[in-house]
């Protein structure tokens, strides 16, 4: 069998119109001309390719039959869908897998090496514990539980950052309070930010985020906040805190040099940010009150380029006033960590067809978003909230954030 990756197609299945096709997933920037696929870990673009016999429809079957793939849209084209389900099972068997193999790099190129996987799963009938789950974990359901108390309390108590998002006429991707909704059948990712109020110019990746994700958790880290030094500008923006409505798409759609997949605000228009007006390099309820040269207060306003996204090993804060996340480890359902130093890029810079570098646990998260959205979903919730926030159920706590990030840098 031909080695199949991002492009292969199945030749009756090869499309007559390639940017129609490509049109649901190429909506930002550069890629709205583009008839290739991106292969954001390699930096480079993959043409369609046929492939003899029905190759790719056999291997998006035992992906789907195996869990890692919820649906199929686009029956024998290796598309993003299927190039992020390979990746999925390939890191299950480089971490779950029994009988799997620790040296396994998730790139989601299918070999000899992964087709000897696969013909062994299939022989033996396995089935991910990654797919739908009937039982839904202990933690899951404290999330849950946790999220709706949090939208209790901050209807009554809804302080002074949220109190103005409550007033606006218009809030874009970013939801008000009432607004908030946890439905348990759908991806919810959490953002619990630390240390947000304290001065610092060159914030850290001390943040976590939380994927709820088929009746299981997975913990990841990374920054919620900007680096001022990443801004390059004194009023770095902070996304406000509550529920955002994200999709699929890109970041750096303008660099072709640089473009990959992200998290983006589901309204073109964006989300709502506070900016640091006050220059103190931190966000507080004080920056609300700075007003323009006309006594007019600066306030929270919308902006469409707060993007969830990659930041290299998490040595150094990628944000500009993204959401980002590490690429160098992740706790997995299991509450183990798992460590993807070895395979996991520390900046563009690896990222080439020559160094055969991922982007590591950022990918983890973003191939689980794109694989278990519901069909004909494009979307997905990101509730971001503040540490103390952890304390309003006893099931976790404020510790709760930092142990996760300790055990997860080794901290």
């Amino acid at each position: 069998m031909a080695l199949l990756f991002l492009g292969s197609t199945d030749t009756s299945r090869y499309p007559s119109d390639r940017k129609k096709f490509l049109r649901p997933y190429h909506k930002d920037g550069l890629l709205v001309e583009k008839v290739t696929f991106r292969d954001d870990d390699r930096t480079t673009w993959r043409s369609f390719r046929k492939e003899e016999g029905n190759e790719v429809e056999k291997l998006q079957q035992f992906l789907m039959n195996s869990g890692f793939l919820t649906s199929r849209m686009n029956i024998g084209v290796f598309d993003y869908a299927t190039q992020s389900a390979v990746r999925l099972f390939q890191e299950y068997v480089r971490t779950i897998d029994e009988e799997g193999d620790k040296t396994v790099v998730p790139d989601g190129f299918v070999g000899s090496g992964t087709m000897k996987h696969i013909n062994r799963w299939i022989a033996q009938n396995k089935v991910c514990s990654w797919g739908p789950m009937s039982s839904p974990s202990q933690e899951y359901k404290d999330w849950f539980k946790l999220l709706e108390k949090a939208k209790t309390f901050y209807t009554s108590n809804p302080g002074p950052i949220l109190k103005h998002v409550n007033s606006l006429s218009k809030t874009y991707s970013t939801r008000k309070v009432k607004d908030w909704k946890f439905n348990q059948d759908e991806i919810h990712l959490i953002g619990i930010r630390r240390n947000q109020d304290k001065a610092v110019h060159d914030r850290e990746n001390d943040d976590i985020f939380i994927l709820l994700v088929n009746g299981q958790v997975f913990k990841f880290w990374g920054s919620t906040d900007p680096s001022a030094r990443m801004a390059g500008r004194k009023d770095e923006p902070f996304l406000v805190e509550g529920q955002h409505d994200y999709r699929f798409g890109w970041h750096k759609i303008w660099k072709e040099s640089k473009i990959y997949k992200a998290g983006k605000p589901n309204i073109a228009t964006g989300v709502l940010v506070l900016r640091d007006w006050d220059n103190d390099n931190s966000l507080s309820p004080k920056d609300l009150d700075i007003t323009d040269n006309n006594g007019k207060a600066l306030g929270i306003h919308v902006n469409n380029s707060i993007n969830i996204h990659w930041s290299g090993m998490g040595s150094t804060n990628f944000s500009a006033g993204c959401q980002v996340i590490s690429g160098k480890s992740y706790i997995n359902n299991h509450n183990q960590v798992i460590d993807c130093s070895k395979f996991a890029s520390r900046s563009y810079g690896d990222l080439t067809t020559s160094a055969k570098k991922t982007k590591g646990a950022y990918n983890m998260l973003a191939d689980m978003v794109i694989c278990y959205t519901k069909p004909g979903v494009n979307n997905f919730l990101y509730t971001l909230g503040r540490e103390e926030s952890l304390d309003i159920d006893s099931s976790f706590g404020a510790n709760y954030a930092k142990n996760a990030l300790d055990k997860m840098t080794g901290g």
